[in-house]
């Protein structure tokens, strides 16, 4: 594998989806492997009817956790922090309330929600232009780095 293609928008909604969930979300990319892949966002935490959460490896590619792929074959699971150079932390609802707060502006839900939304949308545009042009991969023949080419 020479490079990865995904979605700016899978990267950046994997990222919120974390952590505003608190859920495993990846970019996983799913053999058979050739010299382009496409990562497609993955919740690697969902389990079916049946127990199973998808087929192949399900750990991440993190760096000594232990949990790396067992073979060639296994599917790939990619954090999407991966992706970004230097990830800014999500805005929470209660820091845009501390913020709104402590204006001289009155409070109000509807100040509240309005800063927020703005808040989340400089959140996302912010890690659009931090997008990394390579990540790198653990494989069982070790890490890989991989040039990205981001999709719309």
């Amino acid at each position: 594998m020479r490079s990865l293609a995904v979605t700016e928008s899978d990267v950046v909604d994997a990222l919120e989806a974390a952590a505003r969930g608190g859920r495993e979300i990846v970019l996983r990319v799913t053999p058979p492997f050739s010299g382009r892949m496409r990562a497609r966002l993955h919740d690697a935490g969902a389990v079916d009817a049946e127990g199973d959460s998808g087929t192949g490896y399900e750990g991440t590619t993190e760096p000594g956790d232990g949990r790396d792929a067992p073979d060639a074959a296994a599917a790939v699971h990619v954090p999407p922090e991966r992706f970004v150079e230097d990830p800014p932390a999500y805005p929470t609802v209660d820091d845009t309330e501390d913020e709104l707060r402590g204006s001289e502006a009155p409070y109000t839900r509807e100040r509240h929600r309005e800063r927020h939304q703005a808040a989340v949308a400089e959140w996302r545009d912010t890690v659009r232009r931090r997008l990394a042009e390579e990540v790198t991969l653990r494989t069982e023949k070790g890490p890989t780095t991989v040039a990205v080419a981001y999709l719309g």
